[in-house]
């Protein structure tokens, strides 16, 4: 398996569905703007989301696949089949109830997590009404979660790749044309989610299926590997779900803040996302399954260069990435969201906090590619003793920040925070010699620095100012952000190829 093919494949089906999720954004900024109703919404939706991520694609991924991994290795297709099984029987009961609890709960939940929505009796009960309709999509991610963690480990990668677009279609289909049966009309947001979520589980049935690996219920939670993988999730959910604990946070601290900051964070959040997926995730999906193939096998060496790989892949595209949000975020926020209801005023709001998150953005994906380092090896304790020290490390700077920079300090706090998390996770793994650095390092970071200047220069002047894209056309806004981000583009990759970078020195073959 052609692992840079692999990423291709990932990241290709990534793209799609972040263009799918800007235009669903743009749906519902331009339907909504930002206020009352989407601060209701966007609290309602984190918390089943940040569920997901925890449970499902976080603690749940990152235990399960390293032991999937090793069975389907060492211990033959049978018991793989039955480890299979017995997994998904606990998690779908385990996480069902989860979900009921979140639904009778609703209440209790809001007053936790936007305390500062309890003085507004119409925000509260709004929030609470979409709470209970989305809770349920944690169960359906949590399916899906396990279906992909099968899929990836059969290098299976583009059906769990594509999934996700089906959420936004739902998204932009129910906004389009369902808002107007609904009182108010922010609850088809909500049914979006609920709609999106089943059609996501429905997709991965059949190719579960073509690879024998379809679940039965089998409920025997005594298995010596269920038991493995639940003694791994138990740390594990905090050691991976730093960032999303912090965002759960950042919506208690900006409940408190003027109306329109949970948006302001959402939207500047969503840009985030674009490359953390695109790029990030993407790796983090590719590597795990034969970083934990490599453990299984004692080959020591091959796993240390493929984490080289990894490391060297990240910072050659995110670091150009970070640097285009920062330099570009009025356009990108004025290109994507400044129609209808969101004004010049939430524009300017939500380029403060992208340019805090931006500065993070390298460190939040070194995370996905560190973090599966231990992981691979089934090592929890490491990770978690981090994850402490960065939850709060985010939370003193939450503190100092929020004062000065208002929601901005929030963003900053977590893309600090990304960044320390970052470096004591690669500490980790030097000072345990499982990394070591591969030769050349030096002259590769020299090359990429001369780079990004070629490239930050570029776009300082291509861009222009920010009152043009304030009043400019949508049509206008979207054909000139084009050539700003190709002219971008091709300065620095323009200046790597002359500086001696070609495709094939990154080309990478994944563990047999």
């Amino acid at each position: 398996m052609n692992l840079l093919r692999a990423l291709a494949t990932v990241s290709g089906m990534t793209l799609l569905s972040r263009i799918l999720g800007f235009v669903r954004d743009f749906v519902v900024a331009r339907a909504f703007g930002a206020g009352l109703a989407t601060d209701a919404f966007f609290v309602a939706f984190r918390l089943p989301n940040l569920l997901r991520r925890m449970f499902a694609e976080g603690a749940f991924s990152q235990a399960f696949v390293p032991i999937l991994a090793e069975y389907r290795n060492k211990q033959g297709p049978e018991e793989t089949r039955r480890l299979i099984d017995k997994v998904a029987t606990l998690l779908g009961l385990v996480v069902a109830f989860v979900a009921l609890l979140g639904i009778v709960g609703a209440p209790l939940i809001i007053q936790i997590s936007a305390p500062g929505f309890i003085d507004e009796p119409e925000k509260f009960a709004l929030t609470v009404e979409l709470t209970r309709i989305t809770f349920p999509y944690i169960l359906f991610m949590s399916l899906v979660a396990l279906a992909g963690g099968i899929l990836n480990t059969w290098s299976r990668f583009a059906i769990p790749a594509f999934t996700p677009v089906l959420l936004n279609l739902s998204f932009i289909g129910m906004a389009l044309f369902a808002a107007p049966y609904f009182d108010p009309p922010v609850l088809v947001l909500a049914w979006a989610v609920f709609i999106g979520g089943i059609l996501q589980l429905a997709l991965q049935v059949r190719p579960l299926a073509r690879i024998g690996m379809l679940p039965r219920f089998d409920f025997d939670p005594s298995n010596p590997g269920v038991r493995r993988i639940l003694k791994l999730m138990g740390p594990a959910i905090l050691g991976v779900s730093v960032s999303q604990l912090s965002l759960l946070i950042n919506t208690i601290f900006a409940s408190f803040l003027q109306s329109g900051s949970v948006s302001w964070l959402y939207y500047a959040d969503r840009l985030m996302e674009f490359p953390s997926g695109l790029l990030g995730v993407a790796l983090g999906t590719i590597l795990l399954p034969s970083l934990a193939k490599l453990h299984a096998d004692g080959r020591g060496e091959e796993f240390s260069s493929l984490l080289d790989w990894g490391l060297r892949l990240t910072l050659l595209l995110t670091l150009p990435a970070a640097l285009g949000l920062a330099l570009l975020a009025v356009p990108l926020v004025t290109t994507l969201f400044h129609y209808g209801a969101f004004s010049a005023t939430d524009v300017l709001h939500t380029r403060d906090a992208l340019v805090a998150y931006s500065v993070g953005l390298t460190g939040l994906i070194l995370v996905k590619v560190l973090a599966p380092g231990f992981y691979a090896r089934q090592d929890i304790r490491t990770p978690v003793k981090i994850a402490l020290i960065t939850l709060a490390s985010t939370q003193a700077m939450n503190l100092a920040f929020i004062q000065p920079l208002q929601h901005a300090g929030l963003a900053l706090a977590i893309g600090l925070a990304s960044c320390i998390n970052a470096a004591l996770l690669y500490r980790g793994l030097r000072r345990r010699a499982i990394y070591q650095p591969q030769p050349g390092w030096r002259i590769f970071a020299l090359k990429v620095l001369a780079a990004l200047t070629i490239m930050g220069t570029v776009l300082w002047f291509a861009a222009g100012p920010d009152t043009w894209w304030l009043s400019g056309h949508g049509l206008e806004r979207v054909v000139r952000l084009s050539i700003v981000v190709g002219v971008g583009m091709a300065a620095y990759f323009g200046a790597l190829f002359a500086l001696g970078f070609r495709m094939r020195d990154f080309r990478r073959r994944g563990a047999a």
